[in-house]
């Protein structure tokens, strides 16, 4: 600015007359505003000592220069923060609180790809992107929702073995709360569909889109959130893109606490005709249940829910894999501050075909082992795989041994986790916590297994070998449910050897023996019951013995023939661990509530508890309403059953408070927040079977309210329920199927455990992992709102407190012969121990 200043006041003099005048101006206006002022103050100031000296004049009122230049730029300066707000209100604030976001993809055919394709800042992309943002903008500018469409933004274009190039882009919608179901995601995905739709011909799949050529089968788009677009879109300082161009070579991905604080994301490609596999070495985060810290793999470049492929919300210290389902991943990292790392690498992986032909030799013993597709890498979404196996003779058929794994016959449910073709009869797969064998009774047998489940899915083998079609089982053997063989004489000894009770129901009650110099019958001895009238059966109970799931296992691994030997006041393990860990399970009523104060509010024929008599009972109130029960099983966590967490909306921990210590709704003595839920892996929501869930606490609970909230003792596997044991299933669950009411006072009610065979009547098939508890009356039941509560079991009087079960399902409330259905606690303390004190 005085630079150009000087240089017009030079030229002056050179200027013709007329136009001095001008230059002179403009020579003024491109001065400084504080040169202009000090030249006019001199002026202004040699004209008043000019007027002193003539004579003495009467001062006037004139305005200070500075000041007002001062006021005109405050002035300006305020109109520019009001225009810029406004502006902020009614554009930016409103694509922020009105904004709906969408990723999707589609593939373009007959466009040849080039490398330059993967550069965003190529001169090649952005001339490909513009012509198909162009297109997109055209589609939806002349449609139904023009006025709430704002733009499309394309974000990667890539390759795959389908030619063409693959399209991932976003679309922003400015959308008014009163027009929202109008972008719904169907409705936004139908106007682009309709659009390939009525340009398709000759049965191919591809149309044109304005022109466009795009493949109608590939359109996918995804309602997302306006974090995904934020962290993601073009300009994000935390994206990466790494390319694998030859297969099998492993490139290096390493994540460090550097990036902690931010969502980061990660996009991977590979060449066309091969897959991506990403494994993972090792990971630090907090456990937080995908919250705060958390790996998401999408099997796409953009965060599409429907496109999740597996999300890792714990430290990883096992490596795990897992496999795309075409050449491109995308891997979002959420990190909090703190040392957190993320190791492993991701590798190009041909799209083999999957298709064996087995000759099984003559031989009973496992013969080999085929293994699910990618093996040992998680199941992806969609893969397929056929084997061909046939044995030496028509009296021989194929046996198929899985190890977490069983087949059950179609229903007409969907298959979820493995659709089966065995000899054109179909079948769903499931995965269980123990090992099966699948018996085909031909000699040729074609097994077709498809992927069907929605992210990726644990891994599965199976050894395969001959058997003999006439006599699956060696001589002397019983044959399982399963497909498992176990001795006869194992056959009713009180344990569950198939691993679905098969060997155990129906059985009639073994004879007592007392007086016989026999072996006393398994079920009689050491149950802590007086079986004998000589005592025989209660004798020698620290005897060691062969372990089994029959006898209680000390902590040295030595096996004792005591069953319930768990906080029974005895040490009967020579390192007395069996009486370790027993601050549990001690019930200390304080005061007792009038029975006629709430003559209506209980459980199905329950009564009202005093105050401090079922200390482990918690309530769950999923966002400020009571929703489920849970039991305290340590000053850090809780247990519940899984029904009450399967649905995505109650997966999150932040909805659920747990109240402890109350007798009345509204009087917790200590209210907790929950810092993460841990559903079974197992769970299946059709059969309610692993129907258990671990909630750990974001804070414990203060020492000093002992008196009010104690841990309930957890049985021994070996756990074994006898006459003595009295049950309580307690709560704050509706009084009947009808009741619309729920009590505000803590209800209980005493019911019988009833035997496996009993509760097989009932309600036929039931998984071993569940037991039925009430009466035949029906009169005293749990109900909705109960679940997730304890059955509580006390073996005398005085004694302690086990959770025997946790209220799971039922046929209504309180149904004559219909009795409750509990998860059998006693089938998981492995489980509820590798994560209460591993983690």
């Amino acid at each position: 600015m005085e630079a150009r200043g000087e240089s017009s006041q030079g030229s002056e003099d050179d200027a013709p007359p007329e136009d001095r005048v001008s230059v002179t101006e403009v020579s003024v206006e491109v001065a400084t505003v504080d040169a202009m002022l000090d030249k006019l103050c001199r002026r202004y100031s040699g004209r008043r000592r000019r007027a002193k000296k003539v004579k003495k004049v009467k001062k006037k009122p004139l305005v200070n220069l500075q000041n007002l230049v001062l006021i005109i730029t405050v002035v300006v300066f305020v109109i520019v923060v009001i225009m810029w707000s406004l502006l902020w209100v009614f554009t930016f604030r409103r694509e922020s609180n009105s904004g709906v976001y969408f990723a999707g993809m589609f593939r373009v055919a007959n466009v040849e790809f080039i490398p330059e394709y993967r550069h965003a800042d190529s001169s090649e992309f952005v001339s490909m992107a513009n012509q198909i943002q162009n297109v997109v903008s055209k589609v939806y500018r002349s449609s139904s929702v023009s006025k709430l469409y704002k733009h499309t933004i394309i974000s990667d274009l890539s390759n795959n073995d389908k030619g063409g190039v693959l399209v991932h882009f976003w679309m922003i919608f400015v959308v008014p709360r009163l027009k929202t179901p109008a972008v719904c995601e169907e409705c936004i995905s139908a106007i682009l569909r309709d659009s390939v739709l009525t340009s398709l011909k000759n049965r191919s799949s591809v149309g044109f889109l304005l022109g466009l050529p795009v493949d109608f089968d590939s359109i996918f788009i995804n309602i997302a959130l306006r974090s995904d677009y934020t962290s993601i879109a073009a300009g994000s300082e935390c994206v990466d893109k790494l390319y694998a161009g030859l297969p099998d070579v492993r490139v290096p991905l390493n994540v460090f606490s550097s990036w902690g604080g931010l969502s980061c994301h990660v996009k991977l490609t590979s060449a066309p005709g091969t897959v991506i596999r990403l494994t993972v070495n090792s990971m630090d985060i907090e456990p937080s249940d995908c919250i705060y810290d958390a790996l998401t793999v999408y099997d796409a470049l953009l965060p599409m829910r429907a496109k999740t492929l597996h999300r890792l919300c714990e430290a990883v210290r096992v490596p795990v894999s897992l496999v795309s389902t075409s050449n491109v991943m995308l891997l979002s990292f959420r990190l909090t501050q703190g040392n957190k790392s993320f190791r492993g690498f991701f590798q190009a992986v041909p799209e083999a075909e999957c298709l064996s032909v087995i000759e099984i030799p003559a031989a009973p013993s496992e013969a080999g082992e085929m293994t699910s597709p990618f093996y040992p890498s998680l199941l992806p979404p969609l893969c397929s795989c056929t084997w061909r196996l046939q044995t030496h003779s028509t009296s021989l058929g194929v046996a198929l041994k899985f190890q977490n794994y069983i087949l059950a016959p179609k229903d007409l449910t969907p298959c979820e986790h493995g659709w089966w073709k065995v000899n054109e009869i179909i079948y769903c797969g499931r995965y269980v916590s123990h090992a099966t064998i699948f018996r085909v009774p031909e000699r040729s047998v074609e097994v077709v297994f498809r992927c069907s489940s929605r992210n990726s899915e644990l891994p599965f083998s199976a050894t395969y070998s001959a058997f003999n079609i006439s006599q699956p089982c060696p001589e002397g053997h019983f044959l399982c449910a399963t497909g498992l063989c176990v001795e006869k004489e194992r056959r009713c000894d009180g344990l569950d050897d198939c691993q679905d009770e098969s060997d155990e129901v129906f059985c009639s009650k073994p004879f007592k023996n007392c007086g016989s110099l026999t072996p006393l019958h398994p079920l009689y001895v050491c149950d802590g019951e007086n079986d004998c009238p000589n005592g025989r059966d209660e004798t020698n109970c620290t005897q060691e013995t062969g372990c089994s799931g029959m006898w209680y296992q000390c902590s040295n691994g030595a096996c004792i023939l005591k069953k319930n030997a768990k906080c029974d006041g005895f040490h009967d393990c020579l390192d007395r661990s069996d009486e370790k860990d027993c601050a549990c399970g001690q019930s200390t009523p304080v005061k007792r509530v009038m029975e006629s104060t709430t003559p209506q509010e209980r459980v199905v024929g329950g009564v009202n508890a005093a105050e401090g008599e079922w200390p482990w009972q918690v309530s769950l109130h999923f966002s400020g309403h009571l929703y489920c029960g849970a039991s305290v099983i340590t000053s850090e966590w809780l247990i519940s059953a899984a029904h009450c967490f399967s649905k995505e909306r109650l997966s999150d921990p932040r909805q659920w408070m747990a109240h402890l210590g109350m007798l009345t709704q509204g009087s917790a003595k200590h209210m907790a927040e929950i810092r993460r839920i841990v559903v079974h892996e197992y769970y299946n929501a059709r059969n309610f079977d692993y129907d258990i869930a671990l909630l750990q606490l974001r804070k414990a609970w203060p020492s000093n309210l002992a008196p009010f909230i104690q841990p309930v003792c957890l049985p021994a596997p070996s756990q074994t329920l006898t006459e003595k044991h009295r049950c309580w299933v307690t709560g704050w669950g509706y009084r009947s199927e009808q009741d619309k009411v729920l009590p505000t006072v803590l209800q209980k009610a005493e019911v019988n455990v009833l035997s496996q065979s009993e509760c097989k009547r009932a309600y036929g098939p039931v998984s071993p992992r569940m037991l039925c508890a009430g009466v035949s009356s029906g009169e005293r039941d749990a109900c909705r709102g109960d679940s997730g509560g304890p059955l509580s079991c006390q073996a005398s009087e005085g004694g302690r407190w086990f959770l025997t079960g946790i209220v799971s399902w039922g046929s209504g409330c309180g149904r004559p012969n219909f009795p409750g259905v509990y998860t059998r606690v006693a089938k998981f303390i492995y489980w509820i121990n590798s994560h209460i004190y591993n983690s």
